[in-house]
């Protein structure tokens, strides 16, 4: 566990907050390990109806720590991963996931929304998933959900170009079930999932596994996992890596007679 995963059990609501508003609730292996670790659990806890995922500060994640990013394409980090759990949590989970969204929701912050029944995002939402720009390629099985949810097009746009979605675009197009003003964002999400914990619980997750194959998801996150190690250990990653450490920004026209 970590501080920076903050964890309450009220009412049948399992409330998981990002907790590191000083570093943008930028999400490190150990936070990853809580999170999965809470999720998992969650699954064979009757006092557990719905989880609520929510960011501390005036961001909900600024996606993984970069700094780990860099580490692993240096080889400097070691021991188990546990994002590949976490996202695996995700598309297992058979509780009803809801998220609360406020300010920005970077790489992770936004593919894990598609795992996510119900979104809550505040009216300064902002959502990217600037993979490529760190050459890397998408995850959580978003490579396959984002087409679908909003069309190969748009998908294309927020992966390759890392365009910026704000809540009331992201709203039409389907990556949210409700845009409120921040300061009724947590009341607004908590009464949703307060809704979600009065329904019959089998019934529920019953229709969320009608609706979304946990089998599917898992061959897609293996898939996009082996890639996205591959690409980890470029010179493209080193060089999106090394530019963001200095401040500038990457030049990958440099690298175009180089293995990619």
């Amino acid at each position: 566990m970590t501080e920076h995963i903050k964890i309450a059990n009220e009412g049948g609501i399992l409330s998981l907050t990002m907790a590191r508003p000083d570093k943008k609730n930028a999400l490190t292996n150990a936070m990853y390990g809580a999170l999965a670790d809470a999720i998992e659990a969650a699954e064979t806890d009757p006092a557990v109806r719905v989880v609520l995922i929510r960011g501390e500060g005036d961001m909900f994640t600024a996606g993984n720590d970069v700094g780990e990013f860099a580490a692993i394409a240096a080889g400097n980090l070691q021991g188990e991963r546990h994002v590949s759990r976490f996202l695996q949590s995700l598309a297992r989970s058979s509780r009803p996931l809801v998220a609360a969204v406020q300010g920005r929701a970077v790489g992770i912050g936004t593919t894990m929304l598609l795992h996510c029944d119900l979104v809550v995002l505040a009216d300064n939402a902002l959502l990217s998933t600037p993979f490529v720009s760190l050459a890397l390629v998408p995850e959580a099985a978003s490579s396959l959900l984002m087409p679908l949810r909003i069309g190969y097009a748009r998908a294309f746009e927020m992966f390759a170009l890392g365009e910026t979605v704000n809540a009331s675009s992201a709203l039409a197009w389907g990556l949210a079930n409700r845009v409120v003003p921040l300061e009724q964002l947590d009341a607004e999400a908590k009464a949703l999932a307060a809704r979600l914990a009065k329904q019959p619980a089998g019934a529920v997750s019953t229709t969320k596994r009608l609706m979304r194959n946990p089998e599917a998801l898992m061959a897609q996150i293996l898939a996009e996992s082996e890639q996205f190690a591959a690409r980890l250990q470029t010179v493209e990653a080193r060089e999106a890596f090394t530019a963001f450490a200095e401040r500038r920004p990457p030049d990958f026209l440099k690298l175009a007679k180089q293995p990619a």
